[in-house]
């Protein structure tokens, strides 16, 4: 049987909501939602949709991350990832001090050649090892980008940073993942690389995302666009414009605004119909199926669960797709089948998704919430769920 949890998502939200001396009925009110719903979130019997945790972050003065318990401080001890996080902060402070007397910087095609290593290893979620290697490897980028400036070099120390916000993002480090997305921008600017700046604003539209501020981050993500359209013409503008507009999309599906999603969704797919399937422009993945992945998120967004379940049913992976990007589906699809009934389907697509990406898949709040609505829906919980819950930390 589903024991309730005092560390919930729910016991988090009562918490916050008697620290602020609101009422369920009051709490309900000030974030737009039904009572029902209010009562159903606290009390672990209905999972909170990522609109509803913001609109109750948004109503409690906290971050959603309060409110989800993240970082997973726990799980992160276990697998010996906390201790990974200080060295990237520090890496991260020195950005400006010039030239580090006590380092001597390889080759730039050596560091061009890690940065790539790097951020491929994020991409197949190997995310201990990334996250080993990424502090040396900004600081010793650091000192040759003052050392013998060069737009390839501050691009270079550009990729480094956005390796820390993929790191510190999918540990649930989200101050960590603000300071680097900064840096990235400081960067990409002596850069002069329009496409890098881009792609920046879309990592940082994202950010909003995570947060609940959907306006503000529709708004970087056109600000995003803009900044394209000074880049010269070709796949990396078109790519990056493309994911500019799924991101967007999803935006717009968590602010209930269709009109937007569909505009979006019809700019990426008119896009992605002259590039074809893109897997490593500037380490992004764009194409018809990113198109169609996202379109089922953003319906999954909007509550439109069976339609988003028609919209994956025709999708194909297609070969050299980052397990990341697969396994990040796979957690998008449970939750569609978990609210429409489908618990047996739900939980092999949770299994799928720790296949694909264990240590992604280990730290996801999707996850988390899907699981937590599983244990809820099952009477007994299968010796197989239970097990996957304690993987978690449930």
């Amino acid at each position: 049987m589903p024991v309730a949890d005092p560390d919930s998502t729910g016991a988090r939200i009562a918490r916050y909501r008697k620290l602020r001396h609101y009422t369920q009925r009051g709490l309900a009110e000030r974030a737009h939602i039904s009572y029902s719903l209010m009562f159903q979130v606290e009390q672990g019997r209905k999972q909170a949709s990522p609109g509803v945790l913001a609109a109750l972050a948004r109503a409690l003065s906290v971050s959603i991350a309060d409110l989800t318990g993240q970082p997973y401080l726990a799980e992160l001890q276990q697998d010996h990832l906390d201790g990974l996080i200080q060295p990237i902060r520090e890496a991260l402070d020195v950005y400006d001090l010039g030239p580090d007397p006590d380092i001597h910087a390889r080759p730039l095609p050596d560091l061009v050649m890690d940065a790539d290593r790097l951020c491929a290893l994020v991409r197949a979620t190997d995310l201990r090892s990334a996250a080993t290697d990424l502090p040396g490897l900004i600081q010793e980028t650091t000192t040759a980008a003052h050392a013998t400036p060069s737009d390839k070099a501050w691009i270079t120390l550009a990729s480094t940073y956005r390796t820390a916000y993929d790191v510190a993002t999918k540990l649930g480090y989200y101050d960590l993942a603000a300071v680097a997305l900064d840096r990235m921008a400081w960067a990409a600017e002596r850069g002069s690389d329009a496409v890098t700046a881009g792609v920046r604003q879309h990592l940082r539209s994202l950010a909003y995302l995570r947060t609940g501020q959907y306006r503000t981050g529709r708004r970087l993500a056109e600000v995003g666009r803009r900044t394209l359209a000074q880049a010269d013409p070709g796949l990396h503008r078109d790519a990056v414009t493309g994911q500019l507009h799924l991101g967007a999309a999803v935006l717009a599906a968590r602010d209930r605004d269709s009109d937007a999603v569909d505009h979006h969704i019809d700019e990426a797919r008119r896009i992605a119909e002259a590039t074809g399937e893109v897997t490593q422009v500037y380490w992004m993945t764009f194409g018809p199926t990113n198109v169609a992945v996202h379109h089922a998120s953003a319906l999954v967004d909007q509550d439109r669960y069976a339609k988003a379940l028609e919209v994956a049913k025709s999708i194909r992976v297609p070969e050299g797709w980052p397990a990341s990007r697969t396994a990040h589906h796979r957690a998008e699809i449970a939750r569609a089948q978990l609210w429409t009934g489908r618990t047996d389907a739900a939980f092999r697509s949770l299994l799928e998704a720790r296949r694909l990406a264990p240590q992604q898949t280990r730290y996801s709040p999707t996850v988390r919430d899907t699981l937590a609505g599983l244990l809820t829906a099952r009477r007994a919980a299968p010796d197989t769920l239970a097990n996957y819950a304690a993987w978690v930390g449930m």
